[in-house]
């Protein structure tokens, strides 16, 4: 199930990209390889919203505690941020595809012993394995993005990656439910077995090569360790990477700290809360979508700004609605919507602009900002645990807060840098 929001802001922009999609073969691959770089990139993140809802299922059934349960979540998360790092490299040297293959198999056998795991260790230790396989689909769809386009067109690319890889939020921990109801939350694992020898199939059958340049560099660890150095130097790249890390750290607490609040506070079932969960990812997804054109007519510096504007104050306005104990749950859906939304215009559009002077190393230069981004929403989610009661105003506070830190990146760091190096947008 994908859901989509089109929206047309410029009639004439919109007829013509349409002319060109019909006019052109080219742009069947461009959204056949959005379909696959989407799915292979949902992968992990599959595999997180699919068993939140088993959370409690996998307490009882392995004899653990609450703490134990929530470190599978937790470790999958440290290791998506630190291993990102060999991905990148990797990519570079050897190409873009052999890494896929490599990260979607250990996947699988991490998925494999998920399901067969006797204890809370052995399932924390497997799913270290999944996420250092599912690093791949979150390093590597963002290079070949950069290798293939920039500007407007990699944000297009990349919107449409998004809104694929948007079916996990929106549907997985319904599909998370419905397995357990049936065959118990070890089903869950059997399943994203399944998607990712799908995956698998479809990288090999689907997916072309799209960096030539393989194995020639006389030595990689000195010409990776000096790519890394370029990049943790330049002040554009580690703005865009950092408020994109807290835009995401936002969804993150969410993720983290909603299925308590929904349904220890506000008293809904599992499947209630996984419907309000899907409707508040459509917000972040589906404005997604409209970043081509709006980065066409305005520019990505500007959007991004619009994007952290708008994500602030809203996040600022339920704050202040929260903490005066006004806990209508319409109120808090509502306002989550709209600024979940607004990160639609920042995340994919900071990511696009962060990996654009960096064409050569596009791999490498993937991993750090993922691994910076998991590691910075690993760290937060931590932080807001501490303070985590089961009401709302941790988990809004600590959105907020996040809101505000890549607003203020944004207004100190990133447009006096971007404004003057982006490309121009179209007349």
């Amino acid at each position: 199930m994908i859901w989509q929001v089109v929206y047309i802001h410029d009639v004439h922009a919109y007829a013509a990209v349409t002319a060109t999609i019909l006019d052109n073969s080219v742009d069947h691959r461009f959204f056949r390889l959005a379909l696959v770089l989407g799915l292979i990139s949902a992968v992990g993140p599959f595999s997180i919203d699919m068993y939140l809802p088993a959370l409690p299922s996998i307490g009882a059934g392995l004899k653990a505690s609450p703490a134990a349960v929530q470190m599978t979540l937790t470790v999958f998360f440290g290791t998506l941020g630190v291993c990102q790092l060999f991905y990148g490299p990797l990519s570079d040297h050897f190409g873009r595809k052999p890494p896929i293959f490599l990260g979607l198999a250990l996947f699988g056998i991490g998925s494999v012993g998920c399901a067969l795991a006797p204890t809370i260790e052995s399932l924390i230790a497997f799913r270290m394995v999944e996420a250092l396989g599912a690093c791949a689909g979150m390093v590597i769809p963002r290079a070949i993005v950069r290798d293939l386009h920039t500007g407007p067109e990699a944000a297009s690319l990349m919107s449409l990656l998004i809104l694929v890889f948007s079916i996990s939020p929106i549907c997985a921990p319904m599909t998370g439910s419905f397995v357990i109801a049936f065959v118990g939350w070890r089903g869950i694992f059997w399943t994203v077995t399944a998607v990712s020898a799908l995956c698998l199939v479809l990288a090999a059958t689907l997916l072309e090569e799209t960096w030539p340049k393989v194995a020639h560099v006389a030595n990689p660890m000195q010409n990776t360790l000096n790519s890394f150095r370029r990049l943790l130097s330049d002040p554009t790249f580690l703005g865009l990477t950092f408020v994109g890390a807290f835009s995401m750290s936002a969804f993150f607490i969410y993720l983290a700290s909603s299925s308590f609040v929904y349904i220890d506070h506000y008293g809904l079932s599992p499947a209630t809360y996984s419907l309000l969960f899907g409707f508040n990812a459509i917000s972040l997804f589906g404005v997604a979508q409209l970043n081509g054109g709006l980065t066409r007519r305005f520019g990505m510096a500007k959007v991004i700004r619009i994007g952290a504007t708008g994500f602030a104050l809203v996040m600022i306005v339920l704050l202040a609605v929260v903490a005066m104990h006004i806990e209508q749950l319409g109120i808090l859906v509502g306002l989550l919507f709209v600024g979940f939304g607004f990160t639609g215009l920042i995340v994919p559009t900071t990511a696009v602009l962060a990996l654009e002077k960096h064409g050569a190393t596009a791999g490498t230069a993937s991993a750090l900002m993922g691994a910076l981004q998991m590691i910075t929403g690993a760290v937060i989610m931590e932080i807001v645990g501490v303070f985590a009661n089961d009401t709302p105003l941790p988990m809004v506070a600590g959105i907020a807060a996040c809101a505000l830190i890549a607003f203020g990146l944004v207004q100190s760091i990133l447009l006096s840098s971007v404004s003057t190096h982006e490309t121009k947008p179209a007349s």
